[in-house]
């Protein structure tokens, strides 16, 4: 069929938008088809959707399915951004994708004292990924044998989900949690580079398959949502998911004045009455003014999963006045991140990861402390500029 047929049929309904490539020589072809379909069917014109320099072929094997093009959003860097981490040990400019005017000139800002103070402190303190199923026994005596099970073959059912896997490495199953006949297992991962959410879940699924031959009982789901995958939960921010960083750096007085515009006292007050009591009124998992901000705009410059924002949003600042000095940190217990595979395959992915020298094996760490350092800099700022009566102004004069 030749591009009008196909674009006929699937105005008709006759043809999905899958099918398309069954019928076209490569990817790209079979895009701009689904795309011209999508023009006419919505009488609009995608110029700029259009408008790509990625490698849509091996996108499509990997990242997209119907694709039509790609979407662009406005990259900048903030820095230079001195971190003193274990495996981060430098001067930075760090990408940040977004399409929030003053973000970055904010995040900048606090790069500047950062820096100016001799450095941020960075560590990565855990290393998990998890996968967590739900299984239905027929009562909670079933139940109790299923937790009992997963407890005593521990070093057995390690071994089977390692096969699986080069890579990643089962670190224990725990809490095994039960609710009336249904058992959740929390499966804790080690992944390495990866970020692991396919590797871990293939491991798990091999344990079930165990499971099934000796118990006679099955999975209803493979994620019973204790894992807790894309969602804000309190067992995240206690256990941990992903890579779990800490940092903090203590910002003299004369810097606080000259670059926050504002004291150490003030800004105490503003954290504890909006990060801590405020975030504590509203029932909020994230004590912090704006992790969202930082993370969604690295996490779109670096090719990680976006969805992954809603954890690492949770966490907490603190921030203290020592004799006119500000000590400040934040904890960010819940980082899921690659350097490797998913989206940091793509070519501006991958031009993003190289800025911060994070691009492949043996870098996540490294990413992990550049990433919290950044969050800790966007959170100085805008606590800075609250405490100082600037954040309306900020805004204002950028003409956002």
């Amino acid at each position: 069929m030749d591009k009008e047929e196909i674009i006929n049929k699937l105005m008709a309904g006759e043809m999905k938008l899958y099918q398309i490539d069954k019928f076209t020589e490569n990817a790209t072809e079979a895009l701009d088809i689904r795309r011209e379909f999508i023009e006419r069917h919505s009488n609009c014109e995608l110029n700029q959707i259009a408008n790509y320099t990625l490698d849509m072929e091996k996108a499509f094997s990997k990242n997209i399915e119907n694709p039509i093009g790609t979407v662009q959003v406005p990259i900048g860097v903030v820095g230079p951004l001195k971190i003193n981490g274990e495996h981060a040990d430098d001067e930075f400019f760090v990408p940040l994708a977004t399409s929030e005017g003053a973000l970055l000139a904010s995040v900048n800002r606090g790069c500047s004292a950062i820096t100016a103070s001799g450095g941020v402190n960075a560590r990565v303190i855990g290393d998990k990924m998890t996968r967590a199923p739900v299984i239905k026994t027929d009562s909670v005596v079933e139940a109790v044998k299923v937790k009992s099970w997963f407890e005593t073959k521990f070093d057995e059912l390690k071994s089977i989900a390692e096969s699986t896997t080069s890579h990643g490495k089962l670190v224990k199953i725990d809490p095994i949690i039960i609710v009336g006949n249904y058992v959740y297992p929390r499966f804790v991962y080690s992944t390495g580079d990866s970020m692991g959410m396919n590797m871990v879940t293939i491991a798990t699924e091999k344990v079930l398959s165990k499971l099934y031959d000796d118990l006679g009982v099955h999975a209803i789901a493979l994620s019973g949502n204790l894992c807790v995958d894309k969602k804000p939960a309190a067992i995240n921010l206690v256990e941990g998911r992903g890579k779990t960083v800490v940092a903090d750096i203590l910002i003299p007085e004369e810097i606080v004045k000259s670059k926050l515009k504002t004291t150490a006292k003030a800004m105490e007050e503003v954290n504890i009455a909006k990060n801590l009591i405020g975030s504590a009124a509203a029932g909020s998992m994230a004590f912090n003014a704006h992790f969202a901000n930082m993370i969604g705009a690295i996490f779109l410059a670096t090719g990680q999963d976006e969805a992954h924002v809603v954890e690492g949003s949770l966490g907490i600042t603190t921030a203290e006045d020592r004799d006119g000095d500000l000590y400040f940190a934040v904890s960010m217990p819940d980082l899921p991140i690659a350097t490797i595979g998913g989206g940091t395959r793509l070519e501006t992915a991958s031009e993003g990861l190289s800025i911060i020298d994070c691009l492949g094996s043996g870098k996540v760490n490294k990413f992990a402390e550049i990433v919290i350092s950044t969050v800790l800099a966007g959170e100085l700022s805008l606590v800075g500029a609250l405490a100082a009566g600037h954040l309306a102004k900020a805004h204002q004069e950028l003409g956002r």
